[in-house]
């Protein structure tokens, strides 16, 4: 009887190995066969990836690798560089981002970005956060925007912090608390992907916790990207990374597998720190 018994009850889950394929998931982002120039100098190299709502995204590299050349495609930040080119194809949500059709203004409002040096306005901080709702019209009013200021602030980890001296100049605060206004500013015109270009290089090993503990808090309401040159940065906060090299892509999956058992001797060289 008792045999019987244990033999209808069904085995325990076994955890995946670490080699398993990642689970597919429905990617928010999809670039494909992507090559970006400046000028006749070839930066990006046929790069083709998804990216998930569900995970953070690390893309790390040497510098001069391409990470965030290709970072700004995504946005169609490298417009604004005019000997700057793209090739290739990347959606957003299915839509084609350089089609002539796409509002780039409402795509950067889809797609925030948070750049390597903090770069609050010379405004106060609740008009820092308030400047993307008002000129994409998300307020109807002052009570509104109070709301929207209220409720980005919170969510950038920043409330409690600045909730009495939002008058004050975004300027006047420190290098933290400006890069996670700016984070607040981003997430104000409720976009759906963040991207992020080295978010912490400029800042202390304080601050820096902050910015990943508030990573980890966004991660599944945005789709988020970050640009970062340390390896144990990527690790911590993200699910998948992306490692570049030359302008090439050569390798994306999960984390745990770009660290622990990489499939590229390139990759494996870079992460074991042979060159970086």
């Amino acid at each position: 009887m008792t045999d019987t018994a244990t033999a209808t009850v069904p085995a325990p889950a076994v955890a995946a190995p670490a080699s398993a394929p990642a689970p597919v998931e429905t990617p928010k982002i999809t670039a494909r066969d992507v090559n970006v120039f400046y000028g006749s100098k070839k930066a990006i190299d046929g790069v083709s990836i998804d990216v998930s709502q569900e995970n953070v995204t690390a893309f790390i590299g040497p510098s001069g690798c391409g990470k965030s050349t290709f970072l700004r495609t995504l946005n169609r930040m490298n417009d604004t560089i005019p000997s700057a080119r793209v090739e290739g194809r990347i959606e957003l949500d299915g839509e084609d981002i350089y089609s002539p059709d796409m509002d780039v203004v409402q795509l950067r409002a889809r797609v925030g970005m948070v750049f390597q040096k903090p770069n609050p306005f010379p405004k106060s901080i609740y008009e820092n956060v308030a400047y993307g709702p008002r000129i994409h019209g998300l307020a109807a009013g002052k009570a509104d925007m109070d709301v929207i200021v209220e409720r980005s602030l919170k969510r950038a980890g920043l409330w409690d912090e600045v909730k009495d001296r939002l008058t004050e100049s975004g300027t006047a605060l420190s290098g933290g608390q400006q890069q996670r206004l700016c984070i607040a500013r981003a997430i104000a015109v409720d976009p759906e992907v963040i991207l992020m270009d080295e978010p912490c290089s400029a800042l202390d090993p304080i601050a820096t916790a902050k910015i990943e503990e508030l990573i980890h808090e966004l991660r599944g309401r945005y789709a988020i990207v970050i640009v970062t040159h340390n390896m144990q940065q990527a690790a911590r906060v993200s699910q998948r990374t992306a490692f570049f090299h030359l302008g090439s892509l050569v390798e994306y999956g999960a984390t745990s597998d770009i660290f622990t058992n990489p499939r590229e001797t390139r990759t494996k060289d870079y992460i074991t720190g042979r060159y970086g």
